[in-house]
């Protein structure tokens, strides 16, 4: 992991310093972290830049400028065929909402707008106040702001997505004295793991509320005077996570409720139970991942010590290795395994458009296994529960 820089009160994590503002401070004691899976998105988010730039300015960057530019990132270590199918994915989607404008609109490609007013940045730190939009379109009355994301970890809905909602502020104030705004429409596309991507529309007026409401929560981020607000979604990628205070209190006290009640929990209770309970495995998994990290640097966490996990076994030459054992004796076909790729790896391999050209005449979808999801999930419900009209139908010969 590499370390970076980031702004104080950036759109990215706003999500987390609007619902917990205490944790903006707290945050700025621990390094700035990048992974390899954010390496892969930057590669992924070049690549969809790239195309969009053709798209958009096929003069001036052309195949030629184009291809070479492409050629140049599959150089790269992180570099997998599969990004040319996500990256299309979103190509398209950008194509087809452009085309749905009365005229062609004005459009942003990794645009760099400013919302420093609203997070009440220092104008002297030239990093504050700024994010990079993917991609702008402006026209109509409308600003649409569209959002690559390439994780396949956490789904990302477009509705009062804070992050977005953060650079449509960003390019209002940047385009307001060009254009009139009117309303404003928020996309997130994340092929990896939606199908359709995820939009949301306001009015103008709408998202300068709640604009005022970001200045106030900003003041408290910066003051240090607002309150620690621990839950699951503003805690999953703080990086005071393993050691906030307020975080382990409030799971302790759940964890640990002693009032008496009636020895079996209704359904209310379950549901309750669930929505308060739901960082407190993570929490955990988190404490572990900091004590293991404490012990191997040689700071002691009484009660624990870090030890060395159970290996697996590897060859140092299976050619030479399965040589001597064919000249043993062993038959050579006991020895290889012949199966298909998958259908995933198949995909992968040929391409997404043209896999779907090739052979989606045969592939099915089977219904996934039952997963429980919280209620404003957009997936539709589905039950067990058998109908009086299934259960008595006359059976056909």
């Amino acid at each position: 992991m590499s370390k970076k820089k980031h702004s104080f009160l950036s759109a990215s994590g706003a999500h987390r310093w609007l619902a917990c503002p205490a944790s903006a401070l707290l945050e700025q004691k621990f390094p700035d972290t990048s992974s390899e899976a954010a390496a892969e998105g930057t590669l992924a988010h070049e690549l969809a830049e790239l195309k969009l730039r053709h798209y958009f300015h096929t003069v001036d960057f052309g195949r030629q400028k184009y291809t070479r530019a492409v050629n140049k990132l599959k150089k790269g270590p992180l570099w997998q065929s599969e990004m040319e199918g996500y990256t299309d994915d979103y190509l398209e989607f950008v194509k087809a909402t452009a085309l749905a404008f009365e005229s062609a609109p004005s459009h942003g490609i990794e645009k760099r707008v400013y919302f420093g007013e609203y997070t009440l940045a220092d104008p002297k730190d030239g990093n504050e106040g700024y994010g990079t939009a993917d991609c702008i379109l402006i026209g109509g009355g409308v600003i649409h702001v569209i959002d690559l994301k390439y994780g396949k970890g956490v789904p990302v809905s477009a509705e009062g997505n804070p992050q977005l909602a953060l650079y449509a502020l960003g390019a209002y104030e940047t385009y307001k004295v060009l254009y009139p705004i009117e309303r404003v429409r928020l996309s997130i596309v994340q092929p990896r793991i939606a199908a359709d991507p995820s939009t949301w529309e306001t009015s103008i007026q709408e998202l300068l509320a709640w604009g005022d409401y970001v200045k106030g929560r900003a003041e408290l981020a910066r003051s240090g005077a607002g309150d620690f607000q621990p839950g699951e979604s503003q805690c999953r990628f703080c990086r005071a996570r393993a050691q906030c205070r307020a975080r382990a209190d409030a799971n302790i006290q759940l964890a640990f409720e002693t009032q008496k009640k009636p020895p079996l929990i209704s359904n209310e209770e379950v549901g309750d139970y669930l929505q308060k309970g739901e960082d407190i495995a993570k929490w955990l998994k988190d404490l572990q991942d900091y004590a293991l990290a404490e012990c191997l640097a040689g700071r002691a966490v009484p009660g624990w010590k870090a030890v060395e996990g159970r290996g697996s076994r590897e060859w140092t030459d299976a050619d030479a290795a399965f040589e001597h054992l064919i000249a043993s004796g062993t038959p050579e076909e006991m020895l290889y395994e012949k199966k298909p790729l998958t259908l995933a790896q198949v995909e992968k391999l040929v391409g997404k458009t043209e896999f779907a050209k090739q052979a989606g005449v045969y592939v099915t979808k089977k219904p996934g296994k039952p997963a429980l999801v919280k209620e404003t999930d957009e997936r539709e419900a589905i039950t067990n529960k058998i109908t009086a009209k299934e259960a008595f139908k006359e059976e056909t010969a």
